[in-house]
């Protein structure tokens, strides 16, 4: 490889990395397409010809091929690329996006804009392209954007600070400290370690005296990551794998919202007990809104086990449910039954990649080498945390989400009367709703029509539309989501009496086709009267079909 002419006519050099992966392109015998950074076509054509003459080709001949990375042109290009080099691990809408601004999103291939309400999944707070932002993180990025834990970052003890004082006791004091990641998966991760480190340095050991006895308790229909560690938290076995082979035991699980269910859970593994871990408002499970009896009793539990009560804010955190803190509701103020331990991220960021794991000092049993992360809380990110702060302090972003969302959860409570065959109810909290259909009617079909009309919103399990605009949302956004939603309930309904009539009829027809092979067909028993080719009344009922919803199949679960 060191003899390989690389080095085109103006003395460019061709990437150590490409000529690297071109090198191992080559002794596998694939079929590369290179992408072209710092380098010419001439020189990378030269360095491909090189390698290729220096290469000895395995089974089959395959060559070494350089190309130019293409930007898929139409939609049908896109589907086509992602077929073959993305891994098949979501279900997407053939929706591409190309640009944003505020509440709208742009595609560029299908030549279509969309009203925003699903904002990355409650995580793009500012909406798109929103200045502050853009300012925030490109002035990071002509200064420093990424160094290292093993120094002092001042953007992270800034946003640090400002995210315990929102946890702050009355007198103003703060007693949580934070650890920064990249994701609420691992902010979740972080509070599982804590955890587990805490019950077994702090506390008695448990019965057998077994430190891998330690447990934590979490609710059905949880979500907490896509760790090993905060998959098994989950209390959804469709997300455990083939077998459960992602699941870990050291959880155990209660009902949400049964204090019956939490009482016996503590009863059955007293002493054993390091935390529990829940959402106050539970996203993916459905939008389903916590009790406040129900989380004092999980307090009281945990205070006599002497276990953490950990909240996972990680959705509903950061002003979407219109307190800072959805915890705030249950317990009549920031401060009342304060948690032991709160992770967020998603809309902490902005969009821009940024988790933290808060717990009050009393608990910080983390030392140097506990637990750690490359990118956490660097410069860029947390820049990017400051102006999402910025932003909620002086532009009332917490108030905007409780009016905003006061306004669209009094219309969807409408379209539920208005279209009571099709749904069930509305419910959630603040700018995290949730509109649940009646079975069978299922979430995925909707969400296409409303993205057919205009309108993105995204499923929360198989029977939830859910709805979580940027934190921006104006009234005129909130009325026109509405007016879009109406009218893809009234293409669904359609749709549904349309297909219903369309099987009956195919069913009926079936069904005479049966009886004329029977010798039965014609007369009395035909369900058409021969003269008029009307149908005709008859006591015979013909075998009913399922209905289908005719319109394009839309993935079924969606992602956090």
């Amino acid at each position: 490889l060191s003899d390989a002419p690389n080095a085109d006519e103006e003395g460019a050099m061709a990437p150590p990395t490409t000529l690297l992966a071109l090198w191992a392109a080559a002794t596998a015998g694939v079929v590369v397409e290179a992408l072209q950074v710092g380098t010419t076509t001439r020189s990378l054509e030269r360095t491909t010809r090189a390698l290729s003459a220096t290469s000895t080709p395995h089974d089959g001949g395959h060559q070494v091929v350089a190309a130019a990375v293409a930007t898929a042109t139409t939609q049908a290009e896109m589907e086509a690329q992602f077929a073959r080099s993305v891994q098949s691990t979501y279900g997407r809408y053939p929706v591409t996006i190309t640009s944003g601004s505020g509440c709208e999103l742009r595609d560029d291939l299908n030549e279509r804009s969309y009203l925003d309400f699903v904002a990355g999944i409650a995580t793009c707070c500012l909406g798109h392209a929103d200045a502050r932002l853009v300012d925030a993180v490109a002035t990071q990025m002509k200064s420093v954007t990424h160094a290292s834990n093993l120094y002092y970052i001042p953007q992270q003890g800034a946003l640090a600070e400002w995210l315990a004082a929102t946890l702050a006791s009355d007198d103003g004091a703060s007693s949580y400290r934070a650890f920064f990641c990249n994701s609420g998966g691992e902010a979740n991760e972080a509070a599982l370690k804590l955890a587990f480190k805490y019950a077994a340095t702090r506390r008695d050991a448990p019965p057998n005296n077994d430190t891998d006895d330690w447990i934590v308790l979490t609710a059905r229909g949880s979500f907490h990551g896509r760790t090993m560690a905060t998959i098994s938290a989950t209390a959804q076995p469709k997300y455990h794998g083939p077998g459960a082979c992602w699941k870990i035991d050291r959880f155990a699980h209660f009902d949400f919202n049964d204090p019956d269910s939490a009482r016996q859970v503590f009863e059955e593994y007293r002493g054993r007990i390091a935390a529990v871990l829940i959402e106050p408002v539970q996203g993916e499970g459905g939008v389903r809104v916590g009790d406040p009896a129900f989380f004092r009793t999980l307090r009281e539990l945990c205070d006599a086990e002497g276990a953490l009560l950990m909240f996972d804010e990680v959705q509903a955190g950061v002003g979407r449910t219109g307190r800072m803190w959805a915890h705030e509701h249950l317990f009549g103020g920031a401060h009342t039954g304060a948690p032991d331990v709160v992770t967020c991220a998603k809309a902490i960021g902005g969009g821009v990649p940024l988790g933290a794991m808060l717990c009050k000092a009393s608990c910080d049993v983390f030392a140097p080498g506990d637990h750690a992360t490359t990118y956490g809380g660097n410069p860029l990110a947390c820049a990017a945390g400051l102006a999402v702060a910025r932003a909620i302090d002086d532009d009332g972003l917490v108030e905007n989400a409780a009016e905003r969302g006061a306004q669209l959860k009094a219309g969807l409570d409408r379209l539920v009367v208005d279209y009571a065959e099709l749904l069930a109810e509305a419910r959630g909290r603040g700018l995290l709703l949730g509109l649940e259909l009646k079975a069978p009617h299922k979430a995925a079909d909707l969400v296409t029509l409303c993205a057919d009309e205009g309108l993105l919103v995204v499923p929360a399990g198989p029977s939830v539309v859910r709805f979580v605009p940027p934190l921006v949302v104006s009234d005129v956004h909130v009325d026109t989501a509405l007016d879009i939603l109406e009218t893809a309930l009234a293409r669904y309904r359609t749709s549904l009496r349309s297909s219903s009539a369309a099987a009956a009829a195919a069913a009926a027809a079936a069904w005479d086709g049966a009886l004329a092979r029977d010798g039965r067909g014609g007369g009395e028993d035909s369900m058409y009267d021969a003269s008029s080719n009307e149908p005709r009344r008859r006591e015979r009922t013909p075998p009913q079909t399922d209905h289908a919803l005719s319109c394009r199949p839309a993935p079924t679960e969606s992602v956090s």
